[in-house]
């Protein structure tokens, strides 16, 4: 599939946008992952793919990685975790949910910006945070 060119520019994007798009990028990165790693069973995929995504995980894997990103990752953070999103989250305390809509967007972010090897880093870096926990 071709990525189609986009006509806005990434560091103007909604950052609720950039999560919606990090969302499903992370998401995929994390089946690929399980996938790699033998799982088949589909009730045992969604069970341990829920470890890696849920808003819980995904904030302490930002938390983990903040200090080490650079300025303009660090902007882009905040602009997600800062953004009013209208909705609740269903099973996070809004501080977890936050800080999750932070990640999804440094994902999104990366993404729209042509940064695979960049979003391999941070994924190599998220698998090994959830599965040391």
């Amino acid at each position: 599939m071709q990525k189609e060119e986009l006509t806005r520019d990434p560091n103007q994007t909604n950052p609720l946008v950039l999560a919606f798009l990090g969302d499903a990028t992370y998401a995929h990165c994390v089946r690929y992952h399980l996938i790699a790693k033998g799982l088949v069973k589909p009730n045992q995929l969604h069970k341990t793919a829920n470890r890696y995504v849920s808003a819980k995980a995904q904030a302490n894997i930002l938390l983990t990685l903040l200090p080490t990103l650079p300025e303009d990752e660090v902007n882009v953070v905040k602009r997600g975790r800062n953004a009013k999103s209208g909705s609740t989250a269903k099973n996070a305390d809004i501080i977890d949910y936050r800080h999750a809509t932070a990640f999804e967007a440094l994902i999104g972010y990366l993404y729209l910006n042509g940064k695979e090897e960049r979003i391999a880093e941070i994924m190599q870096q998220a698998f090994a945070i959830v599965e040391g926990e």
